[in-house]
């Protein structure tokens, strides 16, 4: 019985070795990829969890695991555009696919409690001032993984209807995603949520909801400003404060504590993707029923 475990052990470890890999930036890349290809490719990622994608820095392994990818899966995100020079000389056998084409960016929010123009030119925000975060939009993600999915039949047309039954399956998941979403939202149309980087806006717009963030150029708030930003959730009737791992929340609490709002963790690099969304508009809509 022994020696049949030993067997099955290096077996199962040579067929996951002699899988072919693919590479994306960020986890809930992973989860789209990997609802496409399912169990066919391994798949590298680059800003692993609990890192922040602001001060991401590739490690020798990560970089290797790209040399050898059949496909890198970009997504526009500052920090991958920072280095996808050398990531592309790096991996010159690799097929670099943009995820963002067809794709309808929105403007990066301006912090309306802030008197001077936002900074264009922190690593939060595209070259262009457009919002990066485009895989926390059920709907976005629909041209995300068509865009995964055309890309991966190039690379192995042969399996081109397994792939296809797949991805029409994902659209299928996507578009009653977004009706439980709405279903949980709508009674709160047009209410406010705060969050200390704005990472929400495709959401919040996607669901006729305010998102007000905290961060000034992606810094902590001064005492004035936090002073003018509890003023702005007060006339907003702010309910709840969002908190996220790679971000300060020092200033969230302190709001939190003087309007009387629930400060809740999110992570919007969560790989539990379609769960980590629900869960986002569970609290909002809990936090205004209470």
């Amino acid at each position: 019985m022994r020696n049949y475990l030993v067997i099955f052990i290096l077996f199962t470890t040579v067929l996951f070795a002699s899988k072919q890999e693919l590479t994306v930036t960020i986890l809930p890349q992973k989860y789209f990829v990997q609802k496409i290809v399912k169990d066919k490719f391994n798949i590298n990622v680059m800003i692993k969890p609990g890192s922040s994608p602001h001060n991401f820095e590739p490690k020798a392994s990560q970089m290797k695991a790209l040399s050898s990818s059949k496909i890198y899966f970009m997504i526009g995100e500052p920090s991958e555009k920072a280095w996808i020079s050398r990531f592309k000389q790096n991996a010159k056998n690799t097929l670099f696919v943009d995820t963002t084409i067809g794709v309808e960016k929105i403007a990066m929010q301006e912090h309306t409690h802030h008197e001077d123009e936002h900074d264009k030119h922190n690593n939060h925000i595209d070259e262009n001032g457009l919002d990066p975060h485009i895989w926390l939009d059920p709907i976005s993600v629909k041209n995300q993984a068509k865009n995964i999915y055309e890309a991966v039949i190039k690379i192995d047309e042969k399996n081109s209807e397994f792939y296809k039954t797949n991805y029409n399956e994902f659209i299928n998941e996507l578009e009653n995603l977004d009706k439980d979403i709405k279903k949980i939202l709508t009674p709160y149309k047009d209410k406010a949520f705060m969050v200390f980087h704005p990472s929400w806006g495709y959401f919040a717009v996607r669901y006729d909801l305010e998102q007000i963030s905290i961060e000034i150029e992606g810094k902590e708030p001064k005492p004035n400003e936090l002073l003018k930003l509890i003023e702005d959730s007060k006339e907003h009737n702010i309910k709840i404060v969002f908190v996220s791992p790679q971000f300060s929340q020092k200033s969230a609490k302190t709001i939190s504590q003087n309007i009387g709002a629930s400060v809740v963790s999110i992570d919007p690099l969560n790989e539990d993707w379609q769960n980590n969304l629900l869960f986002v508009a569970d609290e909002i809509a809990k936090s205004y029923r209470e």
